[in-house]
């Protein structure tokens, strides 16, 4: 029985590590087009560039020089805690990203204005 649950454990581990890989491939790419192809994607241009993740776990949105990522089940907010946490580690000595935090409508914000 033992056995059965750490495989699950591991099984469910590794799902959501490519998942959430792909997420970190979708915002890195927001950030670099920041500094390389867009100045900012303004308030409303950001809605055509929408991506969202092949497992359809998480949407990414640019909003001007903000990087919106949202989760697309319901989860509770333990969950974006810890995605928040994931992607502050992920973006921690990265100069290019000022700060990453959850904003009032309960998705994440990546942070990359100058």
């Amino acid at each position: 029985m033992k056995r059965i649950i750490h495989i699950a454990i591991i099984v469910f581990w590794v799902s959501c590590s490519s998942s959430k890989k792909e997420l970190f491939v979708l915002t890195d790419s927001f950030v670099e087009s920041l500094q390389t192809t867009y100045e900012s994607y303004g308030i409303l241009g950001g809605t055509e560039h929408i991506k969202t993740t092949t497992d359809g776990q998480y949407q990414v949105m640019p909003v001007g020089r903000l990087i919106n990522v949202k989760i697309l089940k319901i989860v509770n907010n333990d969950v974006y805690k810890d995605l928040e946490e994931d992607l502050a580690s992920h973006y921690k000595n990265d100069r290019r990203v000022n700060d990453v935090y959850i904003n009032n409508a309960g998705t994440i914000m990546i942070d990359c204005r100058n």
